[in-house]
């Protein structure tokens, strides 16, 4: 059960309210987030919800029989729009891409980019400065330092940014340089992060676990929304499977099941979905028909020199062609 408070509720009426769920076993949490006030309500009795939803100091009350609560469609039938400022916004009919390297290698390099993304209308760069890599001997990002340089060159271009962080210690100094938070694969379920993402009125984009199941990427999510932050994105990014063909097995069954389960935006992620670049572009146009709200891909000036993931990163003038099959696809979607 969700019960909505009214944003000047009397701590007596709070009370009131806390008491008549004691009376009929159910536990109660309060959560409070930059938006709203709510108690989420947890147990098995039946009970006659016109009883509760009548109380002074109630906005509104829901039956949400889902595990995850905060995060389910079930009370919150309208989407959830990101809004980053400056016209950038995610869900609702706004359709976004965010494109850029898989590490962020340099001044040089981010100038170059920060450029083709402008001539191109993206919004939204990604680069990664923290990077959790298999061997500990490869590239793992250039820290605070390259994210400053990172954030200076996307702001005067009117570019948001999204770069990924790993650990709790590093959200607070990452925060005044992030427009968005990424939550990478294998931290899906790194709850002490989760919960410290939820205490930031910052967005976050969080990604499917390697193996993670639909519910689990839910519950991930409420973990956040629990914790006081309702500004989360979620990101099919693909599934560890029994096939050797391609990196990952993209879970496009994923993208329309979560718009169903969830108000929240979905993302596709195609470059890490497919991992081979020369089927970047179908899965990611897959994707969109599918019900994706936005699309992360990454490029380079020169995907062979890549310091990471080079395999599956589109050149400048392949990224260019995606651009512009992505937003002729999402037209040609809303149009249905």
């Amino acid at each position: 059960m969700i019960i909505q408070l009214e944003k000047n509720i009397k701590p007596t009426q709070l009370q009131k309210v806390q008491e008549k769920l004691q009376q009929i076993n159910y536990k109660t949490n309060e959560v409070k987030t930059q938006y709203a006030h709510y108690i989420i309500g947890v147990g098995k009795q039946e009970f006659d919800i016109r009883g509760i939803g009548t109380l002074p100091g109630i906005r509104d009350i829901h039956r949400v029989s889902d595990a995850y609560k905060l995060v389910s469609r079930k009370w919150k039938v309208e989407d959830t729009r990101i809004d980053l400022g400056d016209g950038v916004k995610i869900g609702t009919g706004n359709f976004e891409i965010m494109a850029g390297p898989c590490s962020i290698e340099s001044e040089a390099q981010i100038e170059s980019t920060v450029a083709h993304l402008v001539e191109n209308g993206i919004r939204i760069m990604r680069g990664g400065v923290y990077k959790p890599r298999s061997s500990p001997y490869s590239f793992r990002g250039l820290g605070v330092d390259g994210l400053k340089i990172f954030y200076e060159k996307c702001k005067a271009a009117g570019i948001k940014i999204i770069t990924e962080v790993m650990m709790v210690s590093q959200i607070e100094t990452m925060l005044p340089y992030v427009d968005i938070f990424q939550v990478g694969a294998r931290n899906s379920q790194n709850f002490n992060l989760l919960d410290a993402l939820g205490e930031v009125d910052k967005p976050v984009m969080l990604k499917r676990g390697i193996s993670g199941t639909i519910d689990e990427l839910l519950q991930a999510a409420e973990y956040i929304f629990s914790n006081g932050n309702e500004r989360i994105m979620l990101c099919e990014r693909g599934i560890r499977s029994y096939e050797k063909a391609y990196r990952n097995t993209l879970d496009i069954n994923a993208i329309p099941i979560l718009k169903e389960k969830t108000h929240l935006p979905v993302i596709v992620d195609p470059s890490h979905g497919v991992g081979v670049r020369k089927h970047v572009e179908a899965v990611a146009l897959a994707g969109v028909i599918a019900g994706a709200d936005a699309v992360i891909a990454e490029v380079h000036e020169c995907p062979e020199k890549a310091f990471s993931d080079g395999q599956q990163t589109l050149s400048y003038a392949e990224g260019k062609g995606l651009y512009n099959k992505l937003r002729k696809t999402f037209a040609l979607r809303e149009s249905f």
